[in-house]
């Protein structure tokens, strides 16, 4: 089941967060033709993220280019009091992610590109782990697609038709 919240970018004060940037050579007949290609991840800190992929021959160009996809890309995420709601394994290619809620205080336990992700969306407290892959490229998706896959307590209660008390209880 894929859940998808599209939102405009318009009004909003976004944060750009560079997760990698990559050189990619050419070689051609006149000599090596240089390249690069930037990941980077853009989000609010309020619940609202988006990734994107820019490629150019220059660096600030592709970061530039990155940061517009990333605009195109946005999804509101819900997040309950600094940390997710409940635990989370999701997996995109062979990278495997597990996200766990945690106390406030504990930070943000993450490494790499899912802690660029859960930075920009504004997670304060979590316990996360990729397995697999660290391909940044497929952590940030498998990072995304389980930030989708969220669900807080009133959503489940709306979509059962059941009351708040009925879901905590039983």
């Amino acid at each position: 089941m894929q859940i998808i919240r599209k939102i405009r970018s318009t009004d909003l004060e976004l944060k750009e967060r560079l997760v990698t940037v990559k050189r990619v050579t050419k070689v051609t007949k006149g000599g090596r033709h240089f390249s690069f290609s930037a990941l980077v991840v853009v989000g609010n800190g309020n619940g609202i993220v988006g990734y994107g992929l820019g490629k150019a021959n220059e660096v600030t160009a592709a970061i530039a280019k990155g940061v517009e996809d990333a605009k195109k890309n946005l999804i509101k995420v819900n997040i309950y009091k600094g940390t997710i709601p409940h635990e989370i394994e999701t997996k995109f290619g062979a990278a495997k992610i597990f996200m766990k809620p945690a106390a406030s205080g504990t930070g943000v336990k993450a490494g790499g590109a899912m802690r660029a992700v859960l930075e920009s969306v504004g997670v304060k407290d979590i316990l996360a782990k990729c397995k697999g892959s660290s391909n940044p490229h497929n952590v940030v998706k498998a990072t995304i697609k389980a930030l989708l896959e969220l669900r807080d307590a009133k959503t489940i209660a709306k979509q059962r038709g059941i009351s708040l008390n009925k879901v905590f209880n039983g």
